[in-house]
């Protein structure tokens, strides 16, 4: 059986000042575009600590960035929950990120 590899690419267009100005990705499996801000974590399990890649585009307006959390803490909880079965902690997740949405941009909870 032969192993398959998929590529995912990042290209950063950075201002004289380093600052990222455009960021465009790449995927071999999932097509292209260009995004306002990205995070990225990896887990290094010899060393037991998240590495990260956190980027965003220096015109990235804030009330996006609070949007882009947002939406970060809820699906972050629907993956932590896939990958351990913890339900409960993935309510409280989802619960801190109702609450995050409702302060930073104004969304009321669903009843």
């Amino acid at each position: 059986m032969s192993e398959r590899t998929s590529q995912i690419r990042f290209n950063v267009r950075l201002d004289e000042n380093h600052v990222p100005e455009r960021i465009d990705w790449e995927a071999d499996d999932g097509g292209s575009g260009s995004c306002s801000a990205s995070l990225l974590s990896l887990w290094d399990a010899q060393e037991r600590n998240t590495m990260r890649i956190d980027l965003w585009t220096k015109e990235l307006p804030v009330e996006e960035m609070k949007a882009f959390f947002h939406q970060n803490i809820l699906t972050m909880a629907d993956t932590f929950e896939r990958a351990t079965g913890e339900r409960e902690m993935a309510a409280h997740m989802r619960a801190f990120g109702h609450y995050f949405g409702e302060e930073m941009l104004g969304i009321k909870p669903e009843e």
